[in-house]
């Protein structure tokens, strides 16, 4: 029989294929997690560690080796159990809480280690939910958190326990592997990509085109478009108002799946771009801090200019000197406004725009005249995301920035490091803070900074391939 246990939870709640997978696959060898995958673990396993040195401080902590040791523990009645193993074999469910903390009732309450800053997080519910479900008793569950606080979890996790446990229960239960949507933003950095995508290609599966949700895939199918071709065939006046898909949102759908097909670039907008004086804008920016509050520890620029020897930057070692690079960052705007009298602050999403926003909450600088030139009706920063999404349809499944910019057909620009991401250079960043060898700290940073340099002239090249496009392609 196979077991539930809690640690599905984050793969239920992503994805019902994955869940089953994991414990049905039959994968000789088990998929590896990426490097910044295997980072977050080791940031959890350290967490984790320093709850236990911190208990231990307080308590006697009993190391659990087995169900059957947790029980004589628990009848004993120690303080603290770590590592504790809790099994009930008649419904097949087995977990493993990092701490069993004994209440001053006698019983005990289940606690776990957590890298999040709040509880409420679905997986997190479930997995403190069903420990509380194993320990059969009305105590909340203890979630301690990330930033050093702590939560607690009770009975409003049941539902979404029950839900669990019955869902994977019937997952468990079939040797058909579950039928499921494509998702760009789960699927590609999920570790059975390779697996499954295939698959979805083979069948032409509605959900691999930008823009079409699973629900908007099931409206679709309800319609009798059931694949790519058919979509592509489909005149967009007879399609149905369906969840996620109106108006023109069924041309662009049927232009989406052309282009897919084809390879053909549809433009159905004029493109606009502010004439002035360009400096191209990105930042890297570090999520796994210990007060959970980003720090950027880049912030790029590529003056006017395509040449790489116009990169400028801000680089701060680390979360200690956050504010200085933030100020840093505005001196550098008004430096920039004064010699560029027309300045355009490119950048790609709406992700430079928020942080800015974040900082300037951060440091109560919202009345800050740089700040307000920054965030104001004026504003220099321009989203050079919106028009591409905005006048073009392109043979993408998603519009991100390497997405547009390295496809060979399009822009074609391709980064020094083709494996370098977002992802990849929080990672390397990480790898600079912990790495005491002058020589590889310098190595290290080097590599990021060329990776930034490299987003931010992909953002000049895009720009560039916008203004010849939008001559070269009638508007639809």
């Amino acid at each position: 029989m196979s077991l539930i246990k809690p640690s599905d939870a984050i793969a239920w709640s992503s994805c019902i294929r994955r869940a089953w997978l994991d414990n049905k696959g039959g994968f000789t060898v088990a998929p590896e997690e990426d490097a910044f995958a295997q980072l977050i673990k080791q940031f959890g396993d350290e967490h984790e560690l320093l709850v236990l040195q911190r208990l231990r401080n307080q308590w006697d902590v009993h190391v659990a080796s087995s169900p059957e040791d947790t029980r004589q523990l628990m009848a004993k009645g120690v303080r603290v159990i770590y590592q504790a193993q809790l099994f009930d074999e008649k419904n097949g469910l087995i977990g493993y809480p990092d701490f069993l903390i004994r209440h001053e009732s006698g019983e005990y309450q289940a606690a776990d280690a957590k890298l999040s800053l709040s509880e409420n997080k679905k997986e997190i519910q479930i997995q403190l939910g069903f420990y509380r479900r194993l320990l059969g008793n009305s105590l909340p569950a203890i979630v301690f958190l990330g930033n050093g606080s702590e939560a607690i979890i009770g009975d409003e996790a049941d539902s979404v326990t029950d839900q669990f446990i019955s869902g994977m229960s019937e997952l468990l239960a079939s040797d058909i592997e579950p039928e499921v949507r494509y998702s760009h933003s789960k699927c590609r950095i999920c570790v059975y990509t390779a697996h499954c995508k295939p698959e979805f290609d083979k069948k032409e599966e509605l959900s691999l085109l930008y823009g079409i949700q699973g629900r908007a895939a099931e409206g679709l199918e309800g319609d009798g478009i059931k694949t790519i071709t058919q979509l592509s065939a489909t005149d967009p006046a007879k399609i149905p108002d369906i969840p996620y898909l109106k108006c023109e949102k069924k041309k662009r759908a049927v232009l989406q799946a052309k282009s897919w097909l084809s390879g053909e670039i549809f433009q159905i907008n004029p493109v606009s771009l502010p004439e002035g004086d360009w400096i191209h804008f990105d930042i890297e920016d570090n999520s796994l801090t210990g007060t959970g509050e980003k720090h950027v520890y880049l912030w790029g620029f590529l003056l006017p200019s395509n040449d790489y020897d116009y990169f400028d930057f801000i680089w701060t070692n680390d979360d200690s000197e956050d504010k200085n690079g933030w100020l840093q960052f505005l001196a550098k705007i008004e430096y920039y406004k004064r010699r560029y009298p027309s300045l355009i602050l490119a950048h790609y999403s709406a992700h430079e725009r928020s942080t800015i926003k974040s900082y300037a909450k951060r440091y109560n600088m919202e009345d800050n005249a740089t700040v307000i030139y920054l965030l104001g009706e004026n504003s220099p920063l321009f989203d050079i995301q919106q028009p591409v999404l905005e006048s073009f349809v392109l043979p993408l499944q998603g519009y991100g920035l390497k997405d547009v910019c390295k496809h060979r057909d399009l822009v074609d620009f391709q980064w020094e490091d083709e494996d370098s991401s977002s992802q990849w250079s929080v990672v390397q960043f990480n790898r600079f803070l912990a790495e005491s060898e002058q020589q590889i700290k310098k190595k290290l940073k080097a590599d990021i900074l060329r990776y930034n340099r490299d987003d931010v002239m992909a953002t000049r090249q895009l720009e560039q391939w916008l203004r010849f496009v939008a001559h070269r392609f009638p508007v639809e």
